[in-house]
């Protein structure tokens, strides 16, 4: 019988075998997406100039620039740059359902997932700002060694097939980023984007799926089973499935679109056949206040 000690180190040695590929291709990834402004060069407090604006109703004298005003007919107030960083907070489905793969030529959703995620978080920590977990484990911070403790916690993975998004200890009015495949209890995530939108988070749901959890493309005898073992089905004709199952998954992703909406989130679905790059993109221009959809 193995001991329980031999069985952590064991889990643990594979967790670090794990880490630094998982950083090298995050940094990889990260490095392939232009960092751009990210929205961070705003109006506010700072000691970098940032634009001209007409003086308006409101504005104290103290704040006209005369200089440039003594240059026309209009007056004109100085604005500097926003520098005080935000922090985001983010989230990552750890549960055993996404370690699911349809195959061997695509990444497990959780490899996927945690990719996505902390190149994103590489990419905030380069623009100065503070990342950290959801939850009391990891507060946003900045720095290098922020971005290995993401990956090393990033890299824990859970015994039960569905883990429910963490929502204790959100910073007011900060933003935070959810990554999951969303198939588990509904209630969960509703209960997690209510409690955001409560303290004036806003942020992003992206579900991470395997293509053939669209597609359902199983026919005759197939035994369905949970990748954490507590569920499994035996069917003769999976093909009768289809419809019930696709009817269901529909509503799932109306759902989840639905919740977003009401908490001021948006949502987005990215499969594993698509490249990583382009589901990067997807969430570094989501988190600069874009729409666009990939």
């Amino acid at each position: 019988m193995t001991s329980a000690p031999v069985l952590l180190r064991q889990s643990a040695e594979e967790q670090a075998a794990r880490l630094p590929p998982l950083l090298a291709r995050a940094e990889h990834l990260a490095g392939a997406v232009l960092l751009g402004d990210h929205g961070r060069r705003r109006s506010g407090m700072g000691d970098d100039f940032w634009q001209y604006r007409p003086a308006q109703i409101g504005d104290s004298l103290r704040m006209i620039d005369h200089r440039r005003s003594a240059m026309g007919d209009q007056q004109f107030v100085r604005e500097r740059e926003w520098q005080i960083a935000q922090s985001v907070m983010l989230w990552v489905d750890q549960g055993a359902s996404m370690r699911f793969s349809s195959t061997d030529a695509l990444p497990e959703k959780a490899d996927r997932a945690r990719l996505l995620t902390l190149a994103l978080a590489i990419l905030l920590i380069r623009g100065g700002e503070r990342v950290g977990l959801t939850g009391t484990r990891l507060p946003p911070r900045r720095g290098n060694a922020q971005v290995i403790r993401l990956a090393e916690m990033f890299s824990e993975e859970h015994d039960e097939d569905y883990s429910p998004p963490e929502h204790r200890a959100m910073i007011p009015h900060a933003r935070a980023v959810f990554v999951s495949d969303f198939l588990g209890n509904i209630d969960d995530a509703r209960i997690a984007l209510t409690k955001a939108a409560d303290r004036g988070v806003r942020g992003i749901l992206y579900q991470v799926l395997d293509p053939s959890e669209e597609a359902f493309p199983f026919q005759g005898r197939t035994i369905f089973e949970s990748m954490g073992g507590t569920v499994r089905h035996e069917t003769l004709k999976a093909g009768d499935l289809r419809n019930r199952y696709l009817s269901r998954l529909a509503e799932r992703k109306a759902e989840l679109q639905e919740l977003c909406s009401v908490a001021g989130w948006q949502y987005n679905l990215h499969h594993t056949d698509v490249s990583a790059q382009t589901g990067l993109l997807w969430l570094w221009r989501a988190l600069d206040g874009g729409r666009s959809r990939a």
